[in-house]
């Protein structure tokens, strides 16, 4: 008998709606090869590593009458170009408008009557680069029989393992579908000889049901939207918060956001105040959204919290299990909006993830990263689904903090730059916060509602000026920290006379680049016959849009963070 879905994978199959739909997105972004990289080739690389995820050439079969769950079947007619397709951008394309070609792409359900997944190659990138954008369905990625494609397209080689432009061979040969009659008999047998079995066909039943009253009122609205709405309160066991400033209605439309951090900077506040990586990201996203609700006039007390949902990895069978052998648990973490002070933010979130890592069931981000593939793509898949399965606790916003492979992986040949996920929004949540960490660097991806949150770049300017506050902290702020207000007279007194000597520094620095300026243009103006010279004006640093900054030796080229 072919395998049944679960009932946690019927109930994501009936959250998803045209407002919510169920599957989690990655734009990786690529630097061609010495070969190149075409359409011919991907196509190639896919169905040779498609092999190893079966379920991605399976689709959902109902059971008549709704006996009992459906099930997966091999698609007769799997069309491999239907799923991978093939996009460009006007060149040279910036990333700007990925994000917006991702935004509509992800904001599309899948077709149900076929695989459940896409992938989309993006050409035209500014710098000859190009993107692969995917989305694979909640139910698709368990981690165990299935993981996600992205994870088997990469290798830790650049020599390319597919023939090159050709077409790989498949021996693939689907299995007959079974018959509705089979169907319905295999149903029955299972109630009769199962207790435990009969329970969760009856489960699947009553959440297709739902799901049904879900998707009509999601369509005719009104009275419908109502009861779709009761429906999903059911599903889930509870509503949104409403009172939270990040939750909302959502529309049928996406905005996509992006950032690119290095990992040096973090790993630099980790060090400075012996916290982990994770701590650090928390806190920069608390900064960063306490920012950002400010400059849309949110009124935040010095107590006041929003929570995430930030599924960790744990080594008990108590969450959702993991081809890495661990599991996936839920934690509720608060982040301290209230909160001004950067380092304080950082504490409070060290100390609500404390008792995670000394509980002794944490699995180090050194041995996720160590998992074949590129993992952060399943795993970030499985974080979703335990968000998914965990509704009943109230939170604000779904953090995935995935660690990948610090060293370049690579497609056919072509070397992976960035790789940032998009989450999906679940009902009433207006934004989903991915982080992956690869080759030296921190990848951001932000989902949010394209209407409620039209100020989606503000928010990627605030984190990034979060992270600034932080590294104020350490020891490359040591120069300009000012005594406190507590420290003695003679400590003040050589403060102000080292802060008076800089900026006798840099005021001869400055004096001295205008004098070479002017003679620069006199020289100039000479050979040019001009009749009058007028010094250089100063130039005012301008801060480059993230996530490349001007203060920060990039490692390599990253695209801008927001439009």
């Amino acid at each position: 008998m072919p395998q049944r879905l679960s009932p946690l994978e019927v109930s994501m199959l009936a959250l998803d709606t045209t407002h919510t739909p169920g599957h989690v997105g990655t734009i990786d972004v690529f630097d061609p090869g010495p070969d190149g990289f075409d359409y011919e080739r991907l196509i190639a690389l896919v169905r040779q590593r498609i092999e190893f995820v079966p379920r991605y050439r399976q689709r959902i079969r109902e059971v008549p009458g709704r006996l009992a769950s459906p099930i997966w079947v091999d698609d007769e007619n799997f069309d491999l170009t239907f799923h991978v397709r093939q996009s460009a951008l006007p060149r040279p394309g910036t990333f700007a408008q990925l994000r917006e070609f991702v935004g509509r792409v992800l904001a599309r359900r899948l077709d149900r009557s076929r695989p459940l997944w896409e992938m989309y190659l993006v050409e035209g990138l500014e710098g000859d680069r190009f993107a692969l954008v995917a989305k694979s369905h909640l139910c698709l990625v368990d981690g165990i029989d299935t993981v996600d494609i992205g994870q088997v397209l990469l290798d830790a080689e650049a020599d390319p393992a597919v023939p090159p432009g050709g077409r790989a061979e498949s021996t693939w040969r689907p299995l007959a579908e079974p018959s509705a009659v089979e169907l319905v008999a295999g149903a029955l047998l299972e109630s009769a000889q199962d207790p435990v079995r009969a329970v969760q066909n009856a489960r699947g039943v009553l959440m297709g049901a739902l799901g049904v009253a879900v998707a009509v009122g999601d369509a005719v609205g009104g009275l419908g939207a109502a009861v779709g709405s009761l429906a999903a309160d059911a599903l889930r066991g509870t509503r949104p918060p409403s009172g939270s400033p990040l939750s909302g209605m959502l529309s049928e439309q996406r905005r996509v956001a992006t950032l690119c951090v290095p990992l040096a900077e973090l790993k630099a506040i980790r060090s400075e105040h012996n916290h982990t990586i994770n701590d650090v990201v928390l806190g920069m996203i608390a900064g960063g959204l306490r920012s950002w609700l400010l400059t849309r006039g949110e009124s935040l007390s010095a107590g006041a919290t929003v929570t995430a949902l930030v599924p960790m990895s744990v080594t008990e069978e108590e969450g959702v299990p993991t081809s890495l052998g661990s599991s996936v648990a839920p934690h509720l973490q608060p982040l301290p909006i209230g909160e001004p002070n950067a380092l304080m933010r950082l504490h409070q979130v060290a100390f609500g993830t404390q008792a995670h890592r000394e509980s002794g069931r944490a699995v180090g981000a050194r041995t996720i990263s160590d998992i074949a593939g590129f993992a952060p793509t399943t795993l970030h898949a499985l974080g979703v689904r335990v968000a998914a399965e965990v509704v009943r606790k109230q939170h604000d916003v779904v953090i995935t903090n995935v660690p990948g492979p610090q060293v370049p992986m690579y497609a056919a040949g072509s070397r992976l730059i960035s790789s940032f996920p998009v989450l999906p929004l679940a009902s009433g949540h207006l934004l989903a916060i991915g982080v992956t960490s690869y080759d030296g660097e921190v990848c951001i991806g932000i989902n949010a509602d394209r209407d409620a949150v039209g100020d989606l770049d503000v928010l990627v300017q605030c984190m990034d000026d979060a992270l600034e506050e932080l590294l104020d902290t350490t020891v490359r702020a040591g120069s300009l920290r000012q005594p406190t207000r507590k420290a003695t007279p003679a400590a003040k007194k050589a403060a102000a006379k080292k802060a008076a000597l800089r900026e006798q520094q840099a005021a001869k620095k400055t004096s001295g680049q205008k004098r070479a300026a002017v003679r620069k243009l006199a020289s100039t103006a000479g050979n040019l016959g001009a009749a009058t010279l007028r010094p250089a004006a100063k130039r005012t640093p301008v801060k480059k849009s993230a996530p490349t900054k001007a203060s920060r030796p990039a490692k390599k080229p990253a695209p801008p963070a927001s439009d």
